[in-house]
């Protein structure tokens, strides 16, 4: 078909799918327009695929769990997000994507977070810059376990208005109009397991589909599921199947697969659909001219070590070249091997190459970057063999040299790419602009916004942290608290600096006895930590609060504050501190620096103050006191906002028209009463980021339709040293920052 011929057809199915079609949004006006960039990390998450088009050299694209879609832009040098402009928050989970094996501007996704989310297939006729969509009555799970599989759709090279899509609940399923409608394929064997009935719990389901472009009409489809067989073929275009005997025992599930010039295909197998808990694997070769299986496992007998395999490459120019990557390996650590002979003899990659990670150097832990884990996603470029890339659970490497094993240099990929899940973040008054705290990555201390940070919170890494303190009057001096990736913090959960974030020293507090079954909340990474104004004062939410004034030599128990409840230093006044009881619905403040809390009679407070309980050792304090000025206080009690400017004894509420989820402070516009407000909510029915400089009053939107980053948005925050300067915590998109655009202040 030529592509006249293809656009008008495309055109075509789109006006008769009105009704199946959502397309974008309507846009919505806004009165504010902000410039938007990303906090610069590179990379930093889990991308379990990576897919290069075949019919036009530097054209990839890269689908991740929960931060969209990107495709590398040859001409700029860096990867573009494909889904800024996206609002459904299941949408940024990407189930599956497909270049069109013809069309160079075509590509297709599906995309669907979880089993209980919306699910659809988009498609694109400019290389994403703008999409079509139809919703699917079959789940997806982009975020699920299995989404390392793939690549689930799939677009026949012979007859490209065809499609098919592999379910993991549903079935296999087709569409004749470029995506636009779908309909179940009753001939295939497999009907899908159905939707699961309990939460976090998924199927494998069919787990790639592969067309053979050197056979019109051949077709492979896997399924991941437990059952008597596990891969299937058709040679009439998806009419008719049948199920190709031999290969691994029955317990190795296919995970990926890809098909040679030659016809071969190989598989990669694990014993669970992972990315977790997968224990043994294998790799196997089918040759569909002779009918014959081989096992080609690079390692086997005494050698093997816990783990599977799910990455899988060929080479276009050469069928004999073949790569495949480990998953879930952590004795020794995920690896990648490269074979010359068809899978005779194999080389180990991560022991012969070498890192470069100077564009990322937040990767060299221990300065010897390591080659990574959750190696799910590997590609050779189809138009040069030499160029070829993985994913890991936190970059994305490439090399330029891949048929010189004995010089294989790697260096991250990911120019463009902010995948990560932001827990919180402050902007001091002092020192670097921003602190973060990530999930997975624990966080960073940012002196550039525009260039990735040197290293993580260290002494100790908490690979996730879930609460940060700054000192107002000295901003040097910071705390936080968080966990790891284990049900108890082996040393410690809390930390403190004395140099803006740039260091940290570990903060242990005495041990303490577990309430029930339940470790002490320090034990954790649920005990959050409070500094006062002067960052002399440490005051940690253990099961009975404590503080020190010695930076964790002595501590002292503290009179009068509730157990599990959050405090908020006063930014200016050293002396206060204040909390909310929620057994008697009110405020209490100390004025002795920490020591004792006293109930405070308070005015203008909504009767019922557990709206605002932060619940979860990652929810944002909804109790803020305002740097520089002692005594102001806002608080969020539900969707409304409360101020005080008398140390809490009255409040008046701040809001009106916006219900509001999160929210944060900035420095005020000039001359300006009150703090510029920030916040994450919903005004009008609209959904975004919205600004207020008149104490809440008023409020307008500062985001617009095309930066909303699916509305997964975690946390806010302005800067108090300038002016207009806004950072957004969401969860998959990284840190985005934003200004006033010029003139419009």
């Amino acid at each position: 078909m030529k592509r006249r011929q293809f656009v008008q057809a495309a055109t075509l199915a789109l006006a008769l799918n009105v009704g199946a079609n959502v397309g974008a949004e309507p846009a919505v006006s806004f009165q504010v327009p902000y410039t938007w960039g990303n906090v610069t990390l590179g990379g930093g998450g889990f991308a379990p695929g990576i897919v290069f088009s075949t019919v036009e050299r530097g054209l990839a694209y890269l689908r991740t769990d929960m931060g969209g879609a990107y495709r590398w832009d040859a001409k700029a040098r860096r990867w573009l997000p494909l889904q800024d402009d996206e609002s459904q928050p299941s949408y940024m989970g990407i189930e599956s994507i497909a270049p069109d094996p013809v069309h160079a501007d075509v590509v297709y996704m599906a995309a669907g977070m979880n089993a209980r989310m919306p699910a659809a297939i988009f498609r694109s006729t400019d290389r994403g810059a703008t999409w079509h969509k139809t919703i699917v009555p079959f789940a997806m799970g982009g975020n699920e376990d299995g989404r390392g599989m793939g690549e689930r759709l799939a677009v026949d090279p012979n007859a490209p208005a065809t499609l098919f899509f592999g379910s993991r609940h549903d079935g296999l399923w087709r569409s004749d109009d470029f995506a636009a409608t779908w309909h179940k394929v009753a001939s295939f064997p497999l009907v899908g397991l159905g939707q699961p009935d309990r939460p976090r719990t998924t199927h494998g389901g069919l787990s790639f589909v592969l067309f053979d472009k050197a056979k019109r009409g051949r077709m492979y489809v896997a399924s991941a599921d437990r059952g008597a067989r596990h891969l299937f073929r058709s040679d009439d275009g998806g009419k008719s199947w049948h199920a190709i005997p031999g290969g691994p025992s029955l317990e190795m599930l296919p995970t990926k697969g890809v098909i040679g010039r030659d016809g071969v295909l190989t598989i990669t197998y694990c014993d669970y659909i992972g990315p977790n808990g997968i224990k043994r694997g294998q790799v196997w070769r089918f040759d569909p001219a002779k009918g014959e299986w081989r096992d080609v496992t690079p390692l086997k007998g005494a050698a093997v070590v816990p783990g599977g395999y799910m990455g899988v490459a060929v080479a276009a120019s050469d069928p004999n070249i073949i790569a495949v990557s480990t998953v879930n390996r952590y004795i020794g650590g995920d690896t990648a091997w490269r074979s010359a002979d068809a899978g005779r003899t194999w080389q180990e990659l991560s022991r012969t190459s070498t890192r470069d990670v100077s564009a990322t150097p937040f990767l060299d832990f221990d300065k010897k970057a390591d080659f990574g884990h959750w190696i799910a996603g590997l590609a050779i470029d189809p138009f040069d063999a030499d160029h070829a890339a993985y994913v890991t659970g936190a970059t994305m490497y490439a090399t330029h040299n891949f048929n010189q094993p004995a010089a294989m240099r790697w260096a991250p990929w990911t120019r463009g790419i902010e995948q990560t899940a932001v827990i919180t973040l402050v902007s001091p008054t002092g020192g670097a602009p921003l602190v973060s705290g990530f999930g997975d990555l624990g966080g960073f201390r940012h002196d550039d916004l525009t260039v990735s940070p040197p290293r993580v919170h260290l002494n100790p890494f908490l690979t996730n942290t879930n609460s940060l303190d700054y000192a107002g009057e000295a901003p040097a001096v910071m705390v936080r608290s968080g966990n790891t990736h284990k049900p108890v913090v082996p040393d410690t959960s809390l930390a403190w600096s004395g140099d803006g974030g740039t260091s940290w020293q570990p903060l242990r507090v005495p041990p303490s006895q577990p309430t029930g079954s339940e470790p002490p909340p320090e034990a954790t990474g649920n005990a959050a930590i409070t500094v006062s104004a002067d960052g002399t004062t440490f005051i940690v939410e253990t099961a009975q609060p404590i503080l020190t004034r010695d930076r964790g030599k002595s501590w002292t128990p503290i009179h009068g504050l509730p157990s599990r409840v959050r405090v908020t230093a006063d930014k200016a006044d050293p002396k206060r501190f204040y909390a909310i009881d929620f057994a008697a619905n009110q405020l209490v403040r100390s004025d002795d620096g920490g020591a004792t809390f006293r109930p405070v009679t308070s005015t203008g407070l909504p009767a019922d103050l557990s709206a605002a309980r932060a619940i979860g050792r990652e929810a944002a304090n909804p109790l803020v006191a305002t740097p520089g000025r002692a005594g102001a206080l806002w608080l969020l009690v539900g969707p409304d906002l409360y101020r005080s400017t008398d140390f809490g004894q009255r409040w008046e509420r701040a809001t009106g028209g916006i219900t509001i989820t999160r929210y944060g402070l900035g420095k005020a516009a000039p001359n300006g009463k009150w703090p510029a407000l920030y916040a994450i909510g919903e005004q009008r029915g609209t959904k975004g980021v919205f600004r207020s400089l008149d104490g809440g009053a008023g409020w307008q939107r500062i985001n617009d339709d095309q930066h909303q980053w699916g509305l997964r948005l975690r946390m806010v925050s302005g800067d108090p040293k300038r002016f207009g300067r806004v950072y957004v915590a969401t969860d998959g998109r990284g840190i985005m920052y934003g200004d006033p655009k010029e003139g419009m202040k």
